[in-house]
């Protein structure tokens, strides 16, 4: 089986990478061929549009920026769908607006080619691995099809049922992740404000039933301020921008995340953009440092 990549960021390159290790034969494109170089090292097929990755694979995974990425790579020009053939599918492990998914696999269907919304979760540290938590939708057997790719690239997925239906729940995901990050690096602050030793609280902290993966996992990192970044606070901003477009789409009321909007904005305009999203910790000892 030949398997397309449209998007080779660090999720991307390194899913293309376990791939590549899985036996799989890939063909890789990005927009910026810098990006191609580890894969293409490692084997991959590298080509210059995303007509050539169609035309040359059974399944494309795209991993783009976000939903207008997505269609410019599928519908515009030397994208997806004219490198239609029989059988194609795509499947999009984006983050993007799930009412926009709908939108997307409804064009791709009127090419006749299958469309199945496939976000992850876990970043390239576990996707190096196989290791992602992978959420399906789209049509049944196209999923059938896709299966055994798929339980490489992640060690649990859940098919959830129409187009949509996948984003949908990883935004919900990214919505915990944006509070716990938030609740954590405000815990952090305030008992350093108490003239306390961060790394007290976290062994508290991860006594009980409220720990997370996160605060025993990034945590200790982010008290020494090492923020390197395995999903950048800059990302995390746009996927909450995402998740509120979202909830005015389907008339819901999230106050906490229009506020952690907010936060995450005023963050990357103070030039904490590229850190990891945990880095939302270093901007708040920022705004609370003492002249």
């Amino acid at each position: 089986m030949k398997i397309g990549l449209i998007g080779t960021g660090m999720l991307g390159e390194s899913v293309g990478l376990h791939l590549l290790q899985s036996g799989y034969q890939l063909i890789a494109y990005n927009r910026t061929d810098e990006k191609t170089k580890e894969l293409k090292t490692n084997g991959a097929q590298i080509v210059s549009t995303p007509k050539e990755v169609a035309l040359n694979s059974d399944i494309v995974i795209t991993v783009v920026k976000d939903s207008n990425a997505v269609r410019q790579v599928s519908f515009e020009e030397d994208g997806i769908i004219f490198g239609n053939h029989k059988g194609l599918i795509v499947c999009d492990m984006s983050t993007i607006n799930p009412l926009e998914s709908k939108k997307i696999s409804k064009k791709f269907f009127e090419q006749n080619i299958s469309m199945l919304d496939t976000p992850v979760m876990g970043g390239p540290n576990v996707a190096i691995n196989g290791n992602l938590v992978m959420m399906a939708a789209g049509n049944k057997d196209s999923f059938t099809k896709c299966k055994k790719l798929f339980e490489t690239i992640a060690n649990k997925v859940f098919y959830l049922g129409e187009n949509g239906s996948a984003h949908a729940v990883k935004l919900a995901m990214n919505l915990q992740i944006t509070l716990l990050a938030l609740a954590l690096s405000e815990g952090i602050t305030l008992v350093r404000g108490a003239k306390i030793d961060p790394a007290i609280f976290l062994e508290i902290l991860n006594s009980t039933y409220f720990k997370t993966g996160m605060s025993e996992n990034k945590a200790s990192k982010m008290i020494q301020g090492k923020f390197e970044a395995t999903f950048t606070l800059e990302n995390l901003k746009k996927d909450i921008h995402t998740i509120s477009e979202t909830s005015k789409s389907f008339e819901l009321e999230l106050p906490m995340i229009k506020k952690a909007e907010e936060i995450y904005e005023n963050a990357v305009n103070e030039g904490f953009g590229n850190l990891d999203y945990t880095g939302i910790l270093a901007y708040l000892k920022k705004i609370n440092e003492k002249n």
